[in-house]
This record gives C-alpha cells, sequence and structure tokens, in this order.
C-alpha cells in the first residue's frame, strides 16, 4: 500500500488514518432472534443472496474522523 493519502474534509491531514480491512460475511439469520442460522461461503451463495461488491479498504481520517472509501483519500 504505497499511495499517499489526504483527507478530503479537513484537507489538511497527510499523515493519520486507520486503514481497515473489509472481509465480509455472509449469513442467514432468524429473524425474531438473530441467530445466525447459516453461513455461507462468497463463491456458493445461494440464489437469494447477493455477493458483496463493496471496497476491500475503507479508510478513516485519525483527525476528524471521517470514514469513506480509499479512492476518496488518494492524493492526485
Amino acid at each position: 500500500m504505497a499511495k499517499t493519502y489526504v483527507c478530503p474534509r479537513c484537507k489538511t491531514n497527510r499523515s493519520r488514518f486507520h486503514i481497515m480491512e473489509q472481509s465480509p460475511q455472509a449469513v442467514k439469520l432468524n429473524p425474531e432472534s438473530g441467530e445466525v442460522v447459516q453461513e455461507f461461503d462468497q463463491h456458493q451463495l445461494d440464489p437469494f443472496h447477493i455477493p458483496y461488491k463493496g471496497p476491500t479498504y475503507r479508510i478513516q481520517c485519525g483527525t476528524c474522523g471521517l470514514n469513506e472509501e480509499e479512492r476518496l483519500f488518494m492524493s492526485f
């Protein structure tokens, strides 16, 4: 991850960030209790379960707390 970041909100932070790797877990929950009934592999979901298509990383500014997709923090 040799990328430079700039916070789009505070515009001064270039060095203090939280890099959060997202690892989605596909599950089926009991609607009454909220307990996990079934876990799915990302490659073998049932027909009613859409696969996760979000970003792999999210970045949080260590100064103002803005939490967004990595592409918003990349400086051009």
